[in-house]
């Protein structure tokens, strides 16, 4: 691929490019961050739209104060920087500035998950999903690859509520194309049929969800996908729907196993139509460091890793050994 292949771009870049587009079009939006420009890769925006960008320096906690100030005052807010910070160290104006306030701030925790690898567990974001879903009012999403962050920028520079959206650092695969992108905040989209398992997904696992699933179909057994982009709220329909025509589902998400994407499906599951739910993520523990491909791979949420559980999910299903090949 050539360097302005868009595919070799990461979600981050795609959002600053799309919003910078809207920008030039609309001088109620407005950019709030935190010494990172970097990091969201905000430099152009702040040349070429400085009245529209405001830096805060290392002070997350006032970037989401006047973040909330701007939106009660009209202004379209984006408050952009490190998911590790906006979701630790600034929580409670997110909760009382922003989510119980109603101002529909947009909050862009880049760097997500485990991307910040080797710096360690102070620079992972593992808990954001299972905190802030429990914030009334305050809606969840974690597009999977650059085309589904642009459509929801799109979407974004209007939404009347608040938001917080994850993203990775580096590039990966592309789910869809830029013709055939679905995307709506809620409706979760399905990308394989099948009715032996499904198969849920969220943000950069995704992709590794789609091609496990296709390694499976190529096995005979019908592998269901879904991508859940968006997970509060999150499309019960979907899920309700999965629990009622497979056997069961797997969940797999860049998150701590515990109130993430698992803990959401569970909860819809248990109260509907109970059928066993496995959940694909990073175990109560300290996650080992290194980049983001080793960990996937030690915690088996990449699509060798997701084979390998359904394969042993279906041996438990039907008591006959399944053969384990790698995807």
């Amino acid at each position: 691929m050539s360097p302005q292949d868009p595919n070799t771009i990461p979600c981050r870049k795609m959002f600053t490019n799309t919003l910078l587009a809207l920008a030039k079009q609309d001088r109620d939006i407005v950019v709030v961050t935190t010494d990172a420009r970097g990091s969201v890769t905000l430099d152009s925006f702040a040349k070429e739209l400085p009245d529209q960008f405001v830096e805060m320096g290392i002070a997350e906690q006032n970037a989401v104060g006047v973040g909330a100030g701007l939106a009660s005052a009209g202004k379209k807010t984006f408050v952009c920087g490190p998911a590790c910070f906006y979701v630790a160290r600034s929580l409670e104006q997110v909760k009382v500035d922003v989510a119980y306030s109603q101002n529909p701030v947009k909050i862009i925790g880049v760097s997500g998950g485990v991307s910040y690898g080797a710096l360690g567990f102070s620079h992972h974001s593992l808990h954001d999903i299972a905190v802030l879903r429990t914030f009334p009012g305050l809606h969840i999403v974690l597009p999977c690859d650059i085309y589904q962050t642009k459509k929801l920028v799109e979407e974004l520079v209007n939404y009347p509520y608040p938001v917080y959206v994850r993203l990775g650092r580096n590039a990966v695969p592309n789910v869809y194309d830029s013709d055939n992108v679905e995307f709506k905040i809620g409706k979760a989209n399905l990308l394989l049929e099948g009715s032996d398992l499904t198969l849920i997904g969220t943000g950069e696992t995704v992709h590794h969800c789609v091609r496990a699933g296709k390694e499976l179909h190529s096995r005979g057994i019908g592998a269901r996908v879904i991508d859940m982009h968006t997970l509060k709220p999150i499309d019960k329909h979907i899920v309700e729907k999965a629990a009622k025509e497979t056997p069961f589902i797997i969940t797999v998400e860049e998150h701590s196993i515990s109130g993430g994407l698992g803990g959401s499906v569970a909860e819809i599951v248990s109260q509907v139509h109970p059928v066993p739910v496995r959940i694909l993520g990073i175990p109560d523990e300290s996650p080992v460091h290194g980049t983001s491909v080793e960990i996937f791979k030690h915690y088996g949420i990449d699509s060798e890793g997701i084979v390998e559980a359904a394969l042993e999910s279906i041996t438990i299903q039907h008591g006959k050994p399944q053969e384990i090949v790698h995807a």
